[in-house]
């Protein structure tokens, strides 16, 4: 139980910091590829799958050798690209518009959702030799899309950001600060 906490409290901060991670670093396309370069839902996507990828060297160290681990870890980083976008998406239809608040719950929801997926499948039945590899090589394949993604996002909703009608770093809303006040 005890990487489950750890993984959900990590994730959760780790993200939530890599928000603003973008605009702090002055625009650095390196720091952007792993932080949120605008508003768009698959940005809010990565805010969950960096951190979580960083914790697989951690939770990897003490529960690799499982050998559920990477069938584990393969659901848990899968239930982000699926969950996130369904709570979105789902919100915004019966709300009719995006509250920040909303979003903010939906974020650490779909963490908590990859988190006790983790640990469940982790500590459950062992599963076979052959999804163990598959499974390892599916981790590898969505690491590298979530690298080529962020550098050149489909036109689809996903990747657009919801304020500016851009795609990845072009929709990035530049802000001004004039006297401590944020201006657009």
């Amino acid at each position: 139980m005890t990487i489950f906490i750890i993984g959900f409290f990590f994730i959760s901060i780790f993200g939530t910091l890599l928000h603003f991670l973008y605009d702090i670093s002055s625009h650095n396309k390196i720091v952007g590829v792993f932080s949120s370069v605008n508003e768009s839902v698959w940005e809010h996507i990565k805010l969950a799958l960096t951190p979580t990828f960083i914790y697989s060297l951690i939770d990897g160290y003490f529960y690799g050798a499982y050998d559920n681990y990477f069938f584990a870890k393969l659901i848990s980083i899968l239930s982000i690209i699926i969950v996130m976008p369904i709570l979105f998406y789902g919100t915004k239809l019966f709300l009719k518009k995006h509250i920040t608040i909303i979003n903010i719950l939906i974020f650490f929801i779909t963490v908590f959702i990859s988190e006790l997926s983790m640990y469940l499948i982790l500590f459950s039945n062992p599963v076979s030799y052959l999804l163990k590899y598959i499974s390892l090589i599916f981790l590898f394949i969505l690491f590298g899309s979530y690298l080529l993604l962020t550098l050149f996002p489909i036109e689809s909703i996903i990747f657009k950001d919801p304020i500016t009608n851009k795609y990845g770093y072009d929709g990035h809303r530049f802000i001004k600060r004039i006297f401590g006040i944020k201006t657009f």
